[in-house]
């Protein structure tokens, strides 16, 4: 098995902050085993974001998938991007974790970094990694069928908790899935087919910076990924809604197989 990692939204703009945990708490240690932290070097230095482990064949089921602002016009698609898998705390050295380096990311062709369409991006691990209790995988949805509004999910990351105060360790929230209209009329270009609209505006509890990458975790499928909201943190946030591009990451995964080193 070569694992992938699916990531989204990892460079954020002024105009559309995402990925802060707001009105969340810590999560058990190792209790979203399938979180990965994602570390760009670039000419202009460290940036990081978050992501989740899928394997080589979706078919049956399993990932593990992030964010990645995937741009060729960026400086980081140069740069050396490393994983660390098995973490709970960004500061402190667990004997669970895991570095392992990327030597390939595929952007999605019409990523558009004007309006955030598209914002996926698979990368490939360097080499095969055993499942344990920090590290397990997580099931995508196998059908393009649409959340309810109403339905519970959940997002775990380690971004800011408030507008100044980062998480060190990981931090979990609950958020409900929302009807399309709750995003139109906040966001110019927010689209149903591709996103999802996330946060219930009455709870305060939502995605904000730090957390993008982060997987929405809906009866334990992975239905979406972090990957914008307003200046604020104020629900709801938009998601990427990875159903809609299942045709897409099954062709790219074959074009990985073909790359697979001996």
């Amino acid at each position: 098995m070569w694992p992938l990692l699916l990531l989204v939204a990892f460079l954020l703009f002024p105009r559309a902050r995402a990925g802060q945990i707001i009105g969340g708490r810590e999560a058990r240690p190792h209790f979203h085993p399938y979180m990965a932290f994602i570390q760009t070097l670039t000419p202009v230095g460290l940036t990081i974001c978050w992501g989740f482990l899928v394997p080589e064949d979706c078919d049956d089921g399993s990932s593990l998938l992030g964010k990645l602002k995937p741009t060729s016009r960026l400086p980081f698609l140069c740069s050396q991007i490393n994983i660390i898998l098995g973490i709970h705390s960004v500061t402190a050295f667990e004997r669970t974790q895991l570095l392992i380096p990327v030597p390939r990311h595929i952007p999605h062709p019409r990523y558009n970094q004007q309006n955030n369409r598209n914002d996926i991006m698979l990368l490939q691990l360097a080499y095969r990694v055993r499942q344990n209790e920090a590290l397990r995988l997580v099931a995508l949805p196998q059908t393009e069928e649409m959340l309810d509004p109403g339905t519970q999910c959940t997002v775990a990351g380690w971004g800011l908790t408030g507008l100044n105060r980062r998480a060190v360790t990981l931090q979990e929230v609950q958020l409900t899935i929302q009807r399309d209209g709750e995003c139109h009329s906040r966001f110019d270009f927010y689209t149903g087919q591709k996103q999802i609209c996330v946060g219930d505006p009455r709870e305060g509890k939502s995605t904000f910076l730090g957390d993008s990458g982060g997987p929405l975790m809906c009866n334990n499928v992975a239905q979406g990924i972090v990957s914008y909201g307003d200046r604020m943190g104020t629900p709801p946030a938009v998601f990427t809604r990875i159903s809609r591009f299942l045709p897409c990451i099954r062709r790219t995964m074959g074009r990985f197989k073909e790359w697979r080193p001996e």
